[in-house]
């Protein structure tokens, strides 16, 4: 099946996620700039060393949102093997209220998948140990899953792919359950019970309502080891958006992503999103960015740096710079 034909098929099988039921809408100055820390080594890092950055970085933010990211984790911090690590996806649940737990797993994580491991993200006994630390942080479940082969076979049959399509349908699979809790548990405009985090291959997002490092002292991870780690401080300086859902990183299928700085196009792009059966949730122009890029790379297959020149477009004195088959490679993302 060609690349276009695939794409247009995975659209299509979205057409039962069904919008909110109240349009989530924000006004459109409600984002501002942000403190954020970036580390990618081919030695696994500690994410202590997040901290001294991200403190100095305090005046980047205004406790109202603060997260972290990391890939390439360690196994044993979960209890694991390699295998494992590697083979599933990390289903990473935030339960702002515990007792919905169970309701969660019933509704969707068994009824989907597979469970390998279930590992509780340990944390400081009591929140309030770390000062300006107002709002209780999620309780955190990461599920070590695979989709089910019978899920699996009727996503398949239903929308008329073959094997050779089997990770492109698991992937949309978890795409979409992630999607639907969010909806059911954690609607924008509605009680907020539970939501995913995170849900991509070796890969972890964490995020609570503080500061960068909040997250990294909550959640005791200065001894968790990682290839990446991202750290980032939330400052919307035109708005009030508090909910921990809110705040950076945001995933697309197996990436996060943060940002520093608003868009001036956010309601078109949700427009667009929209138009292909993607509803944005958590009111955050990264939020809709990270869509798009899983929608451009994920969905219609396009190569990583078309992607990245279609969302960051180089300026006409840069092209000038560039050599000739990347000034070809950018006037064509441009057509």
């Amino acid at each position: 099946m060609e690349r276009h034909r695939l794409a247009e098929v995975l659209i299509a099988s979205r057409v039962g996620l069904e919008p909110p039921a109240v349009v989530p809408t924000r006004k459109g100055e409600a984002e501002g700039g942000c403190g954020v820390i970036g580390i990618a080594s081919s030695v696994p890092v500690p994410g202590r060393h997040l901290l001294q950055a991200l403190r100095q970085m305090r005046n980047r933010g205004n406790g109202k949102g603060g997260g972290i990211a990391a890939v390439g984790l360690d196994p044993d911090f979960f209890g694991v093997t390699p295998d494992v690590l590697e083979a599933d996806y990390l289903l990473a649940i935030a339960y702002l209220d515990p007792a919905v737990r169970p309701q969660v797993e019933a509704s969707h994580v068994e009824p989907t998948f597979v469970v390998d491991h279930t590992f509780h993200v340990p944390t400081l006994p009591d929140f309030r140990a770390l000062p300006g630390l107002e709002v209780p942080p999620p309780d955190v479940y990461v599920y070590f899953v695979r989709v089910r082969p019978d899920v699996r076979d009727a996503f398949l049959r239903q929308h008329g792919l073959s094997e050779a399509h089997v990770r492109d349908a698991e992937d949309e699979i978890v795409y979409q359950n992630t999607y639907r809790l969010n909806r059911t548990y954690y609607a924008s405009t509605g009680d907020k019970r539970a939501f995913v985090l995170s849900h991509g291959k070796n890969l972890l997002i964490l995020k609570l309502v503080g500061y960068g490092d909040d997250v990294v002292r909550y959640y005791r991870l200065e001894d968790l080891r990682a290839h990446v780690w991202i750290g980032h401080h939330r400052y919307p300086t035109k708005g009030k958006i508090w909910h921990p859902g809110g705040a950076h990183p945001f995933l697309g299928m197996h990436e996060a992503l943060v940002h520093n700085g608003d868009f001036a196009n956010y309601a078109s792009i949700c427009t667009y999103l929209a138009q292909r059966h993607i509803y944005p949730l958590f009111l955050t122009d990264t939020e809709v960015a990270v869509l798009v890029f899983d929608l451009l790379h994920r969905i219609y297959g396009y190569p990583l740096e078309y992607v990245i020149e279609a969302m960051a477009p180089t300026t006409e004195r840069d092209f000038a710079l560039l050599p000739p088959d990347k000034q070809r490679a950018v006037s064509y993302t441009h057509l």
